[in-house]
């Protein structure tokens, strides 16, 4: 194929260890081209930092030494990092910003004004790449609030690229063998958003785009709607009031390659209640798994609920007659279902938000997908190696392979 094979990429969240009990070995590696591992932040001058140190560097896990010598990387890194040593065509990208940092906090508005902050973000970024073992950067600015920030994103990408290209040179002076450190962004399906973005020259820059193809309804709408539905409905506008479909045609028009545009999908869903189904109103959302109104993929049907595919829309939902309750997400065959739009339209491959809320078993969505999408054998999966050789970081084991694992 011309897009080298498609790209399997999902969310890890550094605090799904906690509540959740989701940890590194519980990732189906062999099933993922790409793990984003969520969410670095960043200080006020641009610095990229982490965010939990004991969940990234510190929790020591099953074979994990307590008396290593010297100054040793534990944590989900080195879970990740002893991953790809037997997944070389695994690769994981540090995650910067998302809602709560970008969004909430508003923190790339600061130092992505200024070449003096992007470009100790840039040098950040780079330092984390060479001591914590990343195979490149996401990043998910969500959003950029007009057109100067649009711009101020393309040139921080622009700058992150330029800084892991020059340590890919560094890297190859000294060992002959040059990496290449991959480059994304989380990418707006609401038009409001995307259109502050140079989207074509953004797209350059990067080596794929994830379309954030979810959230398209919520508890912020009047009434019970897809969160993620392919298309849109002519006999039923107001459950629809986003689809995928646009957003990947004015991609498209904007300038990004389809082999490029990378198609998220939920594994969770979007609860209303008191509701008389799809497109009617709603009063609340009622609990979930983790927080109101949402519910894991794992959680779902819920008991009582009867599921329904919307063929007009492209989208599935369960609705329970007896709570009034209707839920919106992806069930596996909708799942498949985008896996072969994807392959109907050429596009780059599928992305999850976020690992956690996937079923363990048969069930699972992101093996389905992958398996549809790369062959049960993943040969039709993108075949790029990761980088595993981090002389300069700061961490003993790290620098050394990991020799005593």
């Amino acid at each position: 194929m011309a897009n080298e094979g498609y790209r399997s990429v999902a969310y890890f969240v550094n605090w799904g260890i906690y509540g959740r009990k989701y940890f590194p070995k519980n990732i189906p590696v062999e099933k993922l081209t790409h793990v984003l591992y969520s969410f670095g932040d960043n200080r006020d001058d641009g610095e990229v930092i982490l965010t939990d140190q004991w969940s990234d560097l510190q929790i020591h896990y099953d074979g994990d030494s307590w008396n290593d010598p010297g100054n040793n990387l534990y944590g989900n890194m080195k879970q990740l990092n002893l991953l790809k040593q037997k997944n070389r065509n695994l690769k994981v990208l540090l995650s910067i910003g998302g809602w709560t940092y970008a969004h909430e906090q508003k923190h790339f508005d600061g130092p992505c004004s200024s070449p003096q902050g992007r470009k100790r973000f840039a040098d950040s970024c780079v330092k984390l790449i060479k001591d914590v073992g990343f195979d490149g950067i996401d990043i998910d600015w969500e959003y950029p609030q007009n057109q100067e920030q649009g711009q101020q994103l393309l040139l921080l990408l622009q700058e992150i690229r330029s800084a892991m290209d020059a340590y890919a040179d560094h890297l190859a002076a000294g060992s002959g063998q040059r990496p290449h450190f991959a480059l994304s962004i989380a990418a707006p399906a609401g038009e409001s958003n995307y259109r502050n973005m140079p989207l074509g020259p953004i797209a350059q820059v990067l080596d794929f785009v994830n379309l954030m193809a979810y959230d398209y309804a919520g508890s912020w709408d009047q009434n019970a709607g897809h969160q993620a539905n392919l298309f849109h409905s002519a006999s039923n506008p107001t459950c629809a009031p986003f689809n995928t479909k646009s957003v990947v045609d004015v991609y498209l028009t904007q300038g990004v390659p389809a082999n490029k545009l990378v198609i998220g999908m939920p594994l969770y869903g979007r609860a209303f209640t008191n509701t008389d189904g799809i497109g009617k109103p709603f009063q609340g959302v009622g609990q979930g798994s983790w927080e109101q109104g949402v519910w894991d993929f794992k959680d779902l049907p819920q008991s009582g609920a009867q599921e329904f595919f919307d063929q007009e829309a492209g989208a599935t939902y369960s609705y329970d007659n007896s709570s009034r309750t209707l839920v919106t997400y992806d069930n596996l065959d909708m799942a498949m279902r985008k896996a072969e739009y994807i392959k109907n339209n050429g596009l780059g491959g599928a992305m999850w938000w976020e690992l956690s809320g996937d079923r363990q078993d048969q069930g699972s969505i992101v093996t389905g997908v992958s398996n549809a999408l790369g062959g049960f054998d993943g040969s039709r999966l993108e075949r790029k190696s990761n980088w595993i050789s981090y002389p300069d970081s700061q961490y003993d084991n790290l620098k050394n392979g990991f020799p005593n694992n």
